[in-house]
């Protein structure tokens, strides 16, 4: 396709260095973090600085049916950026406007900026920003908008949609729209805004967000737990969830642990089959006193330590055991991530038949978990010299997806679809609601040149 489309008028429009066509520069755009296999090679890059760039460039994709992959910063793990072969990739990094109105609790912010500049922002004006994926360093709001990202806060505080109050979206046809606003309730016409956030660049390409804001998060109090029996985790989990809301509660699993304490040697117990990390930002007092209970509920399920502070030094460092299992697992081979969630009665269920699978195939399997949510992340961890393994790790991902889907659960909590899952979403959404999902996406890209061959 790159050597039969005359790229001449979109490089007429847009300033040289927007254009990138040099090979070499281009493989850079080809993958996300999922590296998809598959993955195919841009035709071309446009690097979009505003609106207007993107429309310019969608009109030129429409004009020559050309297949356009939107990319953020590039962080995915379920290949929603993988370019697809001849495409054009638009890539929203240089769009970074950012605006805090105190009055309103809004931010005006660009799809380029990384969520932790937008928390930063935020805090300066006393002010939290609380979607918060373990990747909240690199990864950009435009992506977050794009797979409905979570992160460890969700259990108390949701996830991206939650605080998207509007947006401006750039259609397949190159016009634009925009929808909602600072407004906290509105109800005008259908919510349209909701149904582009979690759309992973198939309906079309967002290039400016308004969020709502909060108040700034109160001193948390932290506890963890290490448990010899994985069972007595889940149990404790359920014992919190059912009395209480903490504003975190991770899990991390023996093989976690090992590969965090091999990376970080922050001296955390080997031998533990689970550990948990749970905070609580209850008001003064009221935190220290959910976090005692919450000590007791561990202690009387056998917990083999539990440690507390309300030091929020030593609870970050607490925390970033759990934020930097992702890394620290990578540094052990390459990795195949899953995105799976189940309701919490069937965490055990779910946890314990992946236990069997790792088993049945041969392969490493840690699990990380946002588990007052019931969203897990089964890491598979390959030799990448090893093809024989890498075969054994791709049915595995896929028993998975079947074991959660078995389990009655979610095939993506909150990484999207991409390229990697879109095997199975009929099998959770049915054939009418997938049909429903088709007439929307044609309704709304009929050539299908947005982002072909992700999410629906």
């Amino acid at each position: 396709m790159s050597q039969t489309i005359d790229l001449s008028p979109l490089l007429a429009e847009l300033d040289p260095d927007q254009v990138v066509i040099d090979p070499d520069r281009v493989q850079g755009y080809r993958w996300d973090r999922a590296e998809d296999p598959a993955a195919g090679t841009p035709a071309v890059v446009v690097r979009a600085g505003s609106t207007a760039d993107v429309q310019v460039a969608m009109r030129f994709a429409a004009a020559h049916r050309m297949p356009v992959v939107p990319r953020g910063a590039g962080s995915g793990l379920s290949g929603g950026a993988s370019a697809v072969e001849g495409c054009m990739v638009i890539s929203t990094e240089r769009m970074r406007e950012l605006a805090i109105d105190p009055s309103t609790r809004t931010a005006v912010v660009g799809p380029g900026l990384m969520n932790a500049e937008v928390k930063a922002a935020a805090s300066e004006h006393g002010l939290w920003y609380p979607p918060d994926p373990s990747s909240y360093e690199f990864c950009s709001i435009g992506g977050n908008i794009a797979t409905n990202a979570g992160g460890l806060c969700c259990v108390k505080y949701g996830v991206t949609t939650d605080y998207v109050l509007g947006l401006t979206v750039v259609l397949a046809d190159g016009s634009v729209v925009r929808l909602g606003g600072p407004r906290v309730k509105d109800v005008a016409g259908l919510p349209l805004t909701k149904l582009f956030v979690g759309s992973e660049g198939t309906l079309g390409i967002v290039t400016e967000i308004v969020l709502r804001l909060l108040p700034k998060q109160r001193r948390a109090a932290t506890l963890v737990a290490t448990f010899a029996d994985l069972d007595a985790a889940i149990g404790t989990v359920l014992d919190i969830t059912a009395r209480m809301r903490p504003s975190m509660l991770e899990l991390m699993d023996a093989t976690t642990i090992g590969a965090v304490e091999d990376d970080l040697r922050m001296g955390l117990d080997r031998e533990a089959a689970a550990m948990l990390v749970i905070q609580s930002d209850e008001p003064a007092g009221t935190a220290a006193e959910e976090i005692e209970q919450i000590g007791a509920l561990c202690e009387s399920r056998g917990a083999s330590e539990v440690v507390s502070t309300d030091d929020p030094d030593e609870g970050a460092m607490f925390v970033t055991a759990r934020r930097a299992a992702l890394v620290s697992l990578e540094k052990q081979g390459r990795l195949l991530l899953e995105d799976v969630g189940v309701p919490l009665p069937r965490l055990g269920d779910l946890l314990a038949g992946i236990a069997d699978i790792a088993a049945a195939r041969d392969v490493t399997i840690a699990v990380v978990a946002h588990a007052g949510d019931g969203n897990t992340h089964p890491t598979l961890v390959l030799d990448p010299s090893d093809p024989a393994m890498a075969e054994r790790a791709q049915q595995a991902y896929g028993e998975i997806i079947e074991l959660t889907l078995s389990l009655g659960g979610t095939i993506s909590g909150e990484h999207g679809i991409g390229r990697l899952k879109r095997p199975w979403l009929a099998d959770q959404l049915g054939e009418d609601v997938m049909a429903l999902n088709r007439k929307i996406k044609e309704a709304l890209d009929p050539f299908g040149i947005l982002n072909p061959g992700a999410g629906i």
